[in-house]
């Protein structure tokens, strides 16, 4: 789908806050808040917009341990993946998980209050899962942390 400036606008608009009212929206858009409600509901349908969220502070609720998981297998095939992809996302912890190229095979994003929660997390990861390596990092300090992506390339 082509974007337009209008549509980035709104979308720029709508990553910072999605609360807003569309009147106000319309306006920094630069466009009637009708038409403003007509590109949202464009945009949703065809899958720019894929839902909208609260983003919740992690240590307002006690997970604020990030760990960054590096995991490598020598086991290649779909069943041995789809046994470790139904393990990673049945652990609410787990927050961001990826198959990488280069020396890992999967990344995983973690969230815990503490050391020890991580340590029933990486027992739950690998109970019953075949891996080669796992190695943690604990993050010492974000510097920098966005759920909004660059629209330049839209």
């Amino acid at each position: 789908m082509k974007l337009d400036s209008i549509d980035r606008r709104i979308l720029e608009s709508l990553q910072r806050d999605a609360d807003v009212q569309v009147a106000d929206l319309a306006q920094r858009a630069g466009t009637s808040a009708s038409s403003c409600w007509r590109r949202i509901q464009r945009l949703r349908e065809a899958g720019v917009i894929t839902r909208q969220v609260a983003l919740v502070d992690p240590r307002k609720v006690n997970v604020g341990v990030t760990v960054f998981v590096a995991v490598k297998t020598s086991r290649h095939t779909n069943e041995w993946f789809e046994r470790f992809r139904a393990t990673a996302e049945s652990i609410p912890e787990v927050v961001e998980f990826y198959r990488m190229s280069g020396d890992i095979d999967y990344l995983l994003r973690v969230v815990v209050p503490d050391i020890a929660a991580y340590d029933a997390v990486y027992k739950r990861l690998t109970r019953g899962t075949d891996l080669a390596d796992v190695s943690s990092s604990f993050a010492m300090q974000e510097l920098k942390f966005t759920t909004a992506v660059p629209l330049d390339y839209a």
